[in-house]
């Protein structure tokens, strides 16, 4: 039997990943059930979602990878206004699935990079701060990128949301390119805010803060 919606939601809320992955093992369905948790009122819950999501998919893949892969399709298709309802996490939800197993969906990573770039040519600017998670979450190369894909990120250095220019500092250097950011000491006093999920919390930062952490780990 799958959880309720408010079991489901109680269970993200303390935190018991665990907990929902064995559900996940036994009913396919829960991997389903947290796409609208994705959506929770809660950021908080909403990004455990995602956590939960790729912790359980990372066990389902063990025997049935192909229901994981699946799930992946859904989440691609959700990116489309086809789908009728866009899924902001849709981004968030894949990276965390891929990142777990590279070698059976590693295909997913380039449709999944390749979303910064699309975002120049559609309207899915609401988009980008969960595509720059998504990239520094996949941790591509430096040799793996294109340089359509880097120079989009770039340019999200310079881009009025602070969420997103802080999302782009810490996207770089995820992807070992914080030499990028050398150049942009302004950047060291931007004070704009930045929420960034961090052990299983969101916390506060400032796009300052994280350049800083992000050189002095490089």
């Amino acid at each position: 039997m799958l959880p309720s919606r408010d079991r489901l939601r109680g269970l993200l809320n303390d935190g018991r990943f665990e907990e929902i992955a064995e559900a996940a093992v036994r009913k396919n369905g829960v991997l389903g059930q947290l796409v609208p948790s994705m959506f929770d009122p809660d950021p908080q819950i909403g990004w455990r979602a995602v956590e939960a999501m790729g912790l359980a998919a990372e066990r389902i893949a063990r025997t049935n990878p192909d229901y994981v892969r699946q799930h992946l399709r859904r989440l691609h298709w959700l990116l489309s206004e086809e789908s009728g309802g866009m899924c902001w996490r849709a981004p968030e939800g894949m990276a965390e699935i891929v990142s777990r197993n590279p070698r059976l969906f590693g295909d997913y990573i380039p449709i999944v990079t390749s979303l910064i770039v699309s975002m120049a040519e559609e309207d899915l600017e609401h988009f980008r701060a969960g595509v720059l998670w998504a990239i520094g979450r996949l941790g591509v190369p430096p040799d793996g990128h294109d340089e359509e894909m880097l120079a989009a990120v770039v340019s999200a250095l310079d881009n009025e949301d602070s969420q997103v220019r802080g999302m782009a500092v810490w996207c770089l250097g995820q992807i070992g390119m914080a030499k990028l950011l050398a150049e942009r000491g302004d950047l060291l006093s931007d004070d704009g805010p930045v929420d960034l999920y961090e052990d299983g919390n969101i916390r506060l930062h400032t796009v300052g803060e994280i350049v800083e952490a992000t050189l002095a780990a490089s």
